[in-house]
């Protein structure tokens, strides 16, 4: 039996968390099982030994997968067998992906592949805030070159206390949910909702996180020593040419300088000038010299453009498009552009484009969840679309990429606490992004904002959006902190700080930081500016629509709700669903009904009010109780010779007695011109408490004969 290294983690409040190598998956560079009560992951990491040549960046790959057997489940579907990920992994894969990347060494460009697995699960604990964690685990018990360890968890706050970890019980009561990533030393990712909180309780979250990580930091340094893995592999992944390097960078960096200082604000100009600089130092290389020295003379000019950019904004406070640090770029939005949608609008910020509609459904549209922990149906969508155009690329979209599904997830996070309570709709944002320079997540949550209020949805306060960049040289106290980055400002950062919110506060963020030693007094103050910035923004939206129109559009559906007793569910339904069938096909409306919380919830959706109403009055009549003295219309259904049964409401009917018709003495019901079939009005006069039988009248409602004098 072989015996395992196993280190423990105690979290404080009862709970431990275990990490365990040695036992399984022992052919991959690194493997770890992470166990907290009966929730366990394996991580594995496997490094390619050397580069694909010509390689120059970080070919780093995370994948996350939740086995349904690890909750005892099938997975759906016909093959009965995981299929591609959900974007819930999707989205778990990300956040260990952002972590990590950053720490591996600059030169280092091996295949790198992490693989997270969910093999058991209690349905208490939250496994994706354990992913990052055992993923780093991984790594640190390997000879993979990685300057961590890191460790990810989550934070909530339930009842103003913070609890890092939560359940899925406290999770529900919380109104902060964040992600925070981050070495023994610094935070490295940040992402979460929140209900509207301010700079200082997020920053305080992101400081009480910290502290948790340090403890699991400090227990995988430890891991690592008994392991014997604190010596990494040795590596050479680039040839470098310093002489060449020195040429370029005297050749081509006051030009650089002057590009990156010129102001120009449009982004393929500017592109072309850094191009043309780049392209002239080649010219004195013959074609042969080039096919050798053109990857090393293209990557050295990076390097120079890079720190061009940089010393022109920390030297001289110039960006690229010539604005101050704090300052928005131009803004227009419209609404209404797309009068077939059930809302609409274009948002554009500087070269930065969103076209965002909103669709209104029904219970029929929502969206079915079936993840290992996670059964239920989501009735708000966000879905977000980058074409290849929106750069000015010439190449085919295929399918939705990771970034698709996370710059999604965030502006949904951003808005879906600004719904409407009780709000009766499936609701679909999409926004398609036709222009990008800067942050498009952002526009996005400020054109479906605009969306919402375009389509007569009753939010709760508008939402703006900023990000923010930041720029920092090591071993250099000077730094500037950037409103509304670029995309090159973004690349060549050191930070990317996106912050939504309303008047009120924060309602989320995302935050990855690719620089050492950032301080959490540079963050509050990048918090400060964000909020300038956001402040700024929702004043552009409110000139172009200061609040929510007054109602829908006209094409877009009516819906109205009932609550009934459950006992009347089979009732409206009917015989195989016959008399529900026959409602909708009469009034021209969707039903649906489901049991919620011990009583039947009903959606009546119709293009028009009066359909609804239609609707709901034959729904009412069902669920009706017969009361003693109140009048009915009801029909004729059948005519004896003592009288005739009419139905008074649904499914129930009365005996109308001969001598109930009219005041006069009748020899048969059709001398008072009554048929099968016809509508008249009674009233429900008695009912037999043996046989629940009702007695009808007729001849009440009628005016009584005066008696003729003798």
């Amino acid at each position: 039996m072989i015996k395992p290294i196993v280190k423990t983690i105690e979290l404080g409040d009862g709970r431990t968390i275990t990490l365990e190598t040695g036992k399984l998956a022992k052919q991959a560079d690194g493997s770890v099982m992470l166990r907290m009560g009966n929730t366990m992951l394996l991580a594995t990491v496997c490094g390619a030994k050397d580069a694909v040549p010509g390689t120059d960046f970080m070919p780093l790959q995370v994948e996350y997968k939740e086995k349904f057997s690890a909750f005892g489940r099938f997975p759906g579907g016909f093959n009965r067998r995981e299929g591609r990920a959900s974007d819930y992994e999707i989205l778990v894969c990300r956040l260990v992906d952002r972590a990590l990347r950053p720490l591996f060494p600059d030169d280092y460009h091996a295949d790198v592949f992490v693989s997270i697995t969910l093999y058991s699960a209690d349905g208490v604990d939250m496994p994706d805030a354990l992913a990052g964690l055992a993923a780093s685990a991984a790594l640190s018990v390997s000879d993979i070159p990685f300057n961590g360890p890191i460790s990810e968890v989550r934070v909530a706050r339930v009842n103003k206390e913070f609890v890092i970890n939560p359940t899925f019980e406290q999770l529900d009561k919380a109104d902060m949910d964040i992600m925070v990533a981050a070495t023994y030393e610094n935070i490295m990712m940040v992402e979460g909702e929140m209900d509207e909180v301010s700079e200082a309780e997020l920053l305080e979250a992101m400081k009480v996180a910290h502290e948790a990580i340090k403890i699991h930091c400090k227990a995988q340094m430890e891991l690592a020593e008994e392991v014997g893995a604190t010596v990494k592999r040795e590596y050479c992944h680039e040839e470098n040419d310093e002489e060449l390097k020195q040429k370029v960078h005297d050749a081509c960096y006051d030009k650089a300088y002057e590009v990156a200082s010129s102001g120009n604000a449009n982004k393929h100009e500017r592109q072309e000038n850094f191009n043309a600089i780049v392209e002239g130092f080649k010219e004195q290389f013959s074609e042969e010299e080039l096919e050798e020295k053109e990857a090393l003379i293209n990557r050295y000019y990076h390097d120079v453009e890079k720190e061009a950019m940089r010393r022109s904004i920390l030297d001289e406070g110039k960006r690229l498009d010539g604005r101050k640090t704090t300052e928005i770029r131009p803004i227009w939005s419209e609404v209404d552009y797309l009068p077939g949608s059930h809302g609409s609008a274009v948002f554009t910020r500087g070269e930065t484009q969103s076209l965002t509609t909103i669709t209104l459904g029904t219970k029929l549209d929502e969206k079915i969840i079936d993840e290992v922990l996670d059964q239920g149906k989501d009735r708000f969508l966000l879905h977000y679309n980058f074409p290849p155009f929106s750069t000015g690329e010439a190449r085919p979209q295929r399918g939705v990429s990771r970034r698709e599904v996370g710059h999604g997830n965030l502006a949904h996070r951003a808005l879906k606490g600004m719904l409407p309570d009780d709000f009766p709709y499936v609701l679909r944002v999409v926004s398609d992004i036709l222009e990008s320079n800067g942050s498009s997540s952002m526009a996005t949550v400020c054109a479906g904002t605009l969306a919402l209020m375009d389509g007569g949805i009753q939010i709760k306060r508008p939402v703006s959006g900023i990000a923010m960049g930041l720029i920092k040289n090591p071993g250099e106290d000077k730094y500037a902190i950037l409103s509304d980055i670029l995309g090159d400002e973004d690349h060549l950062g050191d930070m990317d700080f996106k912050v939504t919110g309303t008047t009120k506060g924060i309602t989320a963020t995302q935050m990855d930081i690719k620089v050492d030693g950032l301080s959490f007094e540079i963050l509050e103050k990048a918090l400060k500016q964000a909020k300038d910035g956001r402040l700024h923004i929702l004043e552009k939206i409110k000139e172009t629509l200061a609040e929510p129109r007054a109602d829908l559009k006209d094409n877009a559906p009516r819906i109205e709700t009932l609550d009934i007793p459950k006992e009347f569910i089979g009732a409206i339904i009917g015989p195989g669903g016959k008399i529900i069938q026959n409602m909708q096909e009469e009034t021209d409306t969707i039903i649906t009904i489901e049991e919620i919380d011990n009583q039947g919830h009903i959606e009546v959706t119709a293009n028009d009010k009066q359909s609804i109403e239609n609707a709901m009055r034959m729904i009412r009549a069902i669920v009706a109780v017969p009361e003693v003295g109140e009048v009915y219309e009801g029909i004729v259904r059948s005519i004896m010779p003592y009288g005739a049964f009419v139905e008074f409401l649904p499914n129930k009917d009365g005996l109308l007695h001969i001598s109930e018709i009219e005041w006069r003495r009748l020899d048969k019901v059709e001398d008072a011109g009554i048929h099968e079939g016809d509508k008249i009005n009674v009233k429900l006069m008695d009912v037999d408490a043996r046989t629940g039988k009702f007695k009808l009248s007729r001849k009440v409602l009628l005016p009584r004969p005066e008696k003729e004098d003798k």
